[in-house]
């Protein structure tokens, strides 16, 4: 048997990074992967393909419809399907590439195939048992089944986001289950590929759980894109032939049944916990009554031993909130104090305008009695939005403590929303106000001027407004 400190099952965000962070702490280290690339779900199947998707989406969506305004004449692109796929493989495989150097770099073991925990201390891989002081389940989650809809990624024609990215064809009607992070991204590439795209979501608004004024902007963005959307809509089923489909719902608020046509359904209607075949029954692993392996403030589970980072516990299933647990366990399994502050995790939709939040929302914080003050500033009135056609609709929005000042929470719909929200994060991160960052000199002509706008609007009032 080999002997191992940590032995860590899913080379995911969470897993490879904390495989990484280990082996700097001086712990030898293995990590558990059935796929023939490191990475996870992100790397191969989600954030980082259907961010190529969307880069390349937007570039030809620039061309169509941007470029004669700037003066670049011509005949706009046509597209390509099968080499802008082949595209993306090639972002793929240069991410995945780079972490399987970076395991031989920090000399990290990838024991390969599915692991199971046999007991506290014993993984097993294929026919062999490995022993670890510690073991860390990384396994990442899974897309989460919707009733009266079957799956079929081969087929082409039902398929979660993992088929979505590698459509043999762009089809000319495409029905969306869900107007979640993952439906609006994928929606919002085939919609500018041609698509005919209609968005399903049984609540009432999109991306449920976001700041109300995001949502409502948001929605009205993607209109003039072309996305269709049918709110409060409750999916009964979906019949799928072998070349087209039919969505059938119901309005929640009653009424009768209505059929959509499509030649390709995406269901996108959230993510559960992976965990199935881990073993956790044997060696009494708890789960939460939502099927997540439950873990104390260590991410340590009941068992001695065994810990839980990622999308198989608690809290928002992101690529970024799973790597930080992961540095954290490897530093408590290290004897040292790791940190996460779920107080400041940034979630961001990566359409065009981006969407980025952190902390709490007006509605969560005044539904908690607290009296807050909010500071607006619209892109209209920010000068490098306006040269790059990226003002429109969006804004940033900064949420304060009414008599202290304090950062509480802000979104962000507008260019690079994704990379702006981290001056928010660092400021709560540090308990900084908002006149901090209004007094805080910012470079002109940037996006991050809307930011300094928003926090003066929580004092005297914005320059620009």
């Amino acid at each position: 048997m080999s002997q191992y400190d940590v032995i860590i099952i899913g080379a995911g965000p969470g897993g490879y990074v904390s495989a990484i962070r280990c082996a700097q702490l001086g712990l030898k280290t293995a990590v558990v992967e059935a796929r023939d690339t490191l990475g996870g779900t992100c790397l191969n199947v989600g954030c980082i393909p259907s961010k190529a998707l969307l880069h390349a989406t937007h570039s030809l969506h620039e061309a169509q419809h941007n470029f004669a305004d700037m003066g670049l004449k011509g005949k706009a692109p046509s597209v390509d399907w099968k080499q802008m796929k082949e595209y993306k493989s090639n972002v793929v495989g240069q991410n995945t590439g780079g972490i399987e150097f970076l395991f031989k770099k920090n000399k990290i073991d990838w024991l390969k195939g599915y692991g199971t925990i046999e007991a506290a201390g014993k993984v097993k891989v294929g026919d062999t048992t490995y022993e670890t002081k510690n073991i860390v389940i990384a396994s990442g989650s899974v897309p989460s089944a919707l009733p009266g809809v079957e799956v079929e990624n081969d087929k082409g024609i039902v398929v979660d986001s993992t088929g979505a990215l590698d459509l043999p064809k762009v089809p000319k009607k495409m029905v969306v289950i869900g107007a979640g992070v993952i439906g609006l991204e994928l929606g919002s590439v085939y919609a500018r590929l041609g698509s005919e795209v209609t968005v399903v979501e049984y609540m009432d608004a999109v991306c449920p759980g976001m700041d109300a004024d995001v949502q409502r902007s948001f929605k009205r963005i993607l209109e003039k894109q072309g996305l269709s959307f049918i709110m409060g809509a409750a999916v009964q089923g979906v019949e799928a032939t072998k070349t087209k489909a039919k969505v059938k719902y119901q309005p929640k608020a009653g009424g009768d049944e209505e059929v959509l046509d499509a030649d390709v359904v995406l269901v996108a209607t959230g993510r559960k916990p992976f965990v199935e075949g881990l073993g956790l029954d044997t060696v009494g692993v708890k789960l939460t009554e939502r099927g997540q392996i439950a873990t104390d403030a260590h991410w340590a589970t009941n068992v001695p031993g065994i810990y839980a980072i990622g999308d198989v516990i608690e809290g928002p299933m992101l690529a970024h909130k799973a790597e930080d647990e992961g540095m954290a366990v490897a530093e408590v399994i290290a004897g040292k104090h790791g940190h996460v502050n779920y107080g400041v995790i940034p979630g961001v939709v990566y359409t065009t305008p981006e969407v980025a939040t952190v902390g709490a929302t007006e509605a969560d914080l005044k539904k908690e009695g607290r009296k807050v003050k909010t500071g607006k500033f619209m892109f209209m009135g920010n000068a490098r939005a306006k040269a790059v056609h990226q003002a429109e609709g969006g804004f940033v929005k900064i949420i304060t403590d009414a008599e202290t000042d304090r950062v509480l929470g802000a979104a962000i719909i507008g260019p690079a929303a994704g990379d702006m929200i981290h001056e928010i994060c660092v400021a709560m991160e540090f308990g900084a106000s908002a006149q901090d960052i209004a007094l805080t000199c910012h470079a002109h002509p940037t996006y991050s001027e809307a930011v300094r706008e928003a926090a003066q609007a929580c004092g005297d009032g914005p320059i620009h407004s």
